[in-house]
């Protein structure tokens, strides 16, 4: 709502619950707080250990790389998930690749647990390094994410302060790394279990007991990738960070001879940019799902048109198509000398199956083209078709998917084909309590006759989302009136008990 730059209002709940004091502005009710702990389970060998715990089971002493057993014994009500280590891995990848195109240009995935961000001259442009840090809290914060960030002149050191210091955001003055790694235990220098084993063997319980040793007899001790590991958190030897580099989107320019201003010409210089496009979407195996075409007059400004698919494809003709419907938005001024066009939405595209079996049967059509040509017109916001969800609150029941998609799930009960944006009241009801339905209703200003009925239906408030909802109470009716329509309307309230609902109607839907 920031970017449309509208304001929001407060819409009333669907489901209202009679406040005894006529305060209707309360404030909400605490969040509720799971006392639980909760860990991670990942299958090693024979054995289960923990790879993940929350800031509860740390306190208790459940570290990642203790058995199963062992948590559930000191524990018995622990709450044990299995860990996704793909799924971690791939949510990585993604964060480095959002940070390469919004950030800094070197990021790279730092373990099984964070990132590298190199923000050597870049900093300045969010504002400084504090400043960044901030922004990356919020930013984990709001995706639910547990962030701790340490900016320090040596990846090194950088990792150290993330993982063992004592601030979720440390920012380390270049040449201060020692003083501030002096306190952390070795471990923080990513050493190896058997060298953390021999640090402990020797007494060497801090990274300040081994600054002053000779490289030599460290090196015996530890080994000499310990000795590297040291010198690089404290920028004795440089180590590099390997970034990610995203895939680059297919895309292709035409710069012309002469300028052109014709819709034929226009439509030429498409057909050839896509032909050029999609032999690279062939080499890569991929179908384009947005185009965006770029016109650059000569005058040095530009025109940008944009063109989505409901399915990737590779069809040119049918593309061309689309922007065939764009061509008559196009201002060409004092005429177009340059003219490009890039994919930066594609998927996989392989062999497509047009049969089911060998028979002579026809395949199923497809409408994917169609719903490309019907977007093109209309807008893709008009296309798109409703799917279920597990709630018994009608406007909570659907949501809106692609138009190719087939939603399953659907309930037995019968629903309205046109469902209201919000209930609308009902004036002039004249019902019996607690079970019949109206025999006379008021609705947008004219009176109803109802000749036939069918109901209840009750749906209770889901309690879980909002404690207004506990005793909440709707009773649903299918009625008909004297001229064929027929509706579905609601009473909130049970009729017995005046805490689940005021006995006011509403109509919430239409059949036919």
């Amino acid at each position: 709502m920031r970017e449309l730059g509208r304001r929001s209002e407060a819409a009333e709940h669907p489901f209202k619950r009679p406040s005894p004091n006529g305060v209707r502005n309360a404030p909400p009710p605490p969040a509720v707080t799971h006392d639980v702990p909760l860990i991670l389970s990942e299958q090693i060998g024979q054995r289960q250990v923990i790879v993940a715990a929350c800031p509860a089971a740390l306190e208790l002493g459940m570290t990642p790389g203790m058995a199963v057993t062992q948590a559930r014994a000191l524990i018995p009500d622990l709450d044990i998930r299995p860990g996704d280590p793909d799924a971690d891995r791939k949510l990585l990848d993604d964060l480095a690749h959002h940070a390469v195109r919004h950030w800094t240009p070197t990021a790279a995935v730092s373990g099984p647990d964070g990132l590298w961000l190199d923000l050597t001259g870049v900093a300045h442009l969010h504002g400084g390094e504090a400043r960044f840090c901030q922004r990356l809290v919020r930013f984990c914060r709001r995706f639910g994410l547990t962030g701790r960030i340490a900016v320090a002149g040596t990846p090194g050191a950088a990792h150290a302060m993330a993982r063992y210091g004592h601030d979720a955001v440390s920012v380390l003055r270049t040449g201060s790394e020692a003083q501030a790694l002096a306190s952390l235990p070795p471990i923080a220098l990513r050493l190896t279990s058997e060298a953390v084993t021999a640090a402990n063997r020797f007494g060497l319980d801090r990274i300040a007991d081994l600054l002053p040793l000779p490289r030599g007899p460290l090196a015996r001790r530890l080994g000499i990738a310990s000795v590297r590991r040291l010198d690089q958190a404290l920028g004795r030897v440089p180590e590099p960070i390997v970034p990610v580099v995203p895939e680059e989107a297919p895309a292709t320019r035409l710069c012309l001879l002469e300028p052109i201003g014709t819709a034929d010409a226009i439509e030429q210089v498409i057909g050839d940019l896509l032909a050029d496009l999609i032999r690279q979407l062939q080499e890569r195996g991929r179908g384009a799902r947005a185009l965006i075409l770029t016109v650059e007059r000569i005058d040095g400004s530009e025109q940008r048109f944009s063109v989505g698919t409901a399915r990737a494809t590779r069809d040119a003709t049918h593309l061309a198509r689309l922007f065939h419907l764009r061509i008559e938005r196009i201002d060409p001024g004092d005429g177009i000398e340059a003219m490009r066009l890039i994919a930066p939405r594609t998927d996989p595209l392989g062999a497509t199956a047009l049969a089911g079996n060998l028979a002579d049967e026809d395949a199923a059509p497809d409408v994917a083209m169609l719903v490309d040509q019907i977007a093109g017109r209309v807008g893709e916001a008009a296309l798109f078709a409703l799917a279920p969800i597990e709630s018994d609150v009608p406007e909570r029941a659907v949501r809106r998917v692609s138009p190719l998609d087939v939603p399953h799930g659907w309930p037995a009960w019968r629903r309205p084909v046109r469902l209201l944006a919000r209930p609308e009241p009902l004036i002039g009801v004249l019902a019996l309590l607690p079970d019949a339905p109206p025999r006379r209703f008021t609705w947008r200003g004219k009176i109803h006759s109802v000749v036939a009925g069918d109901g209840p239906e009750r749906i209770h408030g889901e309690w879980w989302r909002r404690d207004g909802e506990v005793w909440a109470v709707r009773d649903y009716f299918r009625v008909e009136d004297d001229s064929g329509a027929r509706f579905w309307l609601f009473r909130r309230g049970d009729g017995v008990d005046n805490a689940t609902g005021d006995l006011s109607w509403y109509l919430h839907g239409l059949f036919g």
